[in-house]
């Protein structure tokens, strides 16, 4: 059984495709991807590396530490993808991108010990002070 599913950046330079459950959803707290996103959180989808495909433009990089590695939009800038070397078989999409986002609900709360302290979000989650791998 398939499970497409697609999404893009906001000006469409970019499109991408993957297929794999919507599963294993977490909302990120560490202030690596508040300052990457511009967002006080953003929330991921771990896909397989290899269900995952590129159909549209060029994804800019940018290596946001030692392991990760992060695709963007070089045209109006949006967060796409998410590439650890930690998880090397592993692909984390931004769920605000997808087609359908609102299908897309999280599972967990990761890096927690970085969250902005008057922030509440989806309380009734699981919580990781870290992110386990």
């Amino acid at each position: 059984m398939t499970q497409l599913h697609s999404g893009g950046c906001q000006c469409g330079a970019m499109r991408y495709q993957f297929d794999a459950p919507l599963q294993d959803i977490a909302h990120c707290h560490c202030s690596v991807c508040r300052r990457s996103s511009g967002a006080i959180v953003t929330t991921w989808i771990t896909v397989p590396l290899a269900s995952f495909a590129w159909l549209k433009g060029e994804a800019r990089q940018y290596a946001s530490s030692a392991s990760c590695t992060r695709y963007f939009c070089a045209d109006c800038g949006a967060q796409l993808a998410l590439f650890t070397t930690l998880s090397p078989h592993t692909l984390d999409v931004t769920i605000a991108t997808l087609d359908h986002p609102e299908l897309a609900a999280a599972d967990r709360h990761i890096w927690v010990q970085s969250r902005l302290p008057w922030l509440r979000l989806d309380p009734e989650l699981p919580e990781e002070q870290q992110e386990l791998l």
